[in-house]
């Protein structure tokens, strides 16, 4: 059993003893929380976003390619890995975009390239829209763009607020999630990943404070807003999506990059939805690419 800190939450000094790219760990302070962050290499600033229910551990083989021309920042989100949680009021999309915000800006200095997983890409593109950050490129990989389609929509937001608010959840979840249970769940993305990969997710999904965190992210998400908000997204933007992604349409690239006024998407055969896992340097190369075109360089 993994120790954990007084709260419940996990702690890189008893859990993360063996964490990816643990040498690069440090905390910060900012928008009242303490964030986990890890910051390697040196260049232009990149800045990569992972998506619910993950950590900076989903960068582990990706983040240590690209320190190789940039300098990477990788944050774990609020209430995610070894980061404060929000207060339940402000886990929104908005919220959690200004929070990560002032983390931004405290770091220093704002980001050339911005890389966000899933619904880290959403974050991303409301901190561009908000003009929060200027970035040259902003890339999503396997973005969760658009609201969950048919019966889903109208199930998995009020099922995941009804879990938040039930504080026996998030408990009976991770009580649940061994390696068997972990590794399925994976699959169910389209992707496979290494026997590292599911056993780094099987520490975080057992552990009750960031399934709270996951949970309470989706409970609150509103894309819908977002997409109200497109027009007004100027970056130029690159949608990286593996085709064999079962948790978000990789259809969703192709009508985002109709929809945005400068975009344009990119599919890799063979991949799921954690590509970037599964084939790290062949993502990295396609951002080392899109980045050489937007003048990152």
């Amino acid at each position: 059993m993994l120790a954990r800190a007084d709260d419940g939450r996990l702690t890189l000094e008893r859990d993360g003893k063996d964490w990816p790219l643990r040498d690069f760990s440090r905390f910060v302070e900012a928008a009242g929380l303490r964030w986990h962050v890890q910051i390697l290499g040196d260049g232009p600033t990149l800045l990569l976003v992972h998506g619910t229910g993950a950590s900076t551990h989903s960068w582990r083989d990706l983040a240590p390619l690209l320190a190789r021309r940039f300098r990477v920042v990788a944050p774990d989100l609020p209430g995610h890995g070894f980061t404060d949680p929000m207060k339940p009021g402000t886990l929104s999309l908005p919220g959690m975009a200004r929070a990560l915000g002032a983390l931004v800006r405290h770091l220093g200095p704002s980001p050339e390239v911005a890389v966000g997983h899933s619904a880290g890409a959403a974050i991303l593109a409301k901190l561009c829209i908000d003009g929060t950050i200027p970035p040259r490129l902003l890339i999503s990989l396997n973005g969760a763009w658009l609201p969950f389609e048919g019966v889903a929509g109208q199930i998995f937001p009020p099922m995941a607020k009804l879990l938040f608010l039930n504080p026996l959840a998030p408990r009976l979840f991770a009580w649940s999630a061994d390696r068997h249970a972990t590794s399925r769940l994976l699959r169910g993305t389209g992707s496979t990943i290494d026997a590292r990969g599911v056993d780094l997710y099987r520490r975080l999904f057992s552990n009750p404070a960031h399934v709270a965190g996951a949970l309470g992210m989706m409970a609150n998400w509103d894309l819908d807003a977002l997409k109200r908000e497109w027009p007004r997204l100027t970056t130029r933007v690159a949608l990286v999506v593996g085709d064999d992604d079962k948790a978000v349409p990789p259809k969703t690239a192709d009508i985002v990059a109709a929809a945005l006024p400068n975009a344009t998407a990119y599919h890799l055969k063979g991949l799921g939805h954690l590509a970037h896992e599964e084939q790290p340097e062949k993502v990295a190369a396609l951002i080392e690419e899109l980045a050489t075109q937007a003048g990152a360089f």
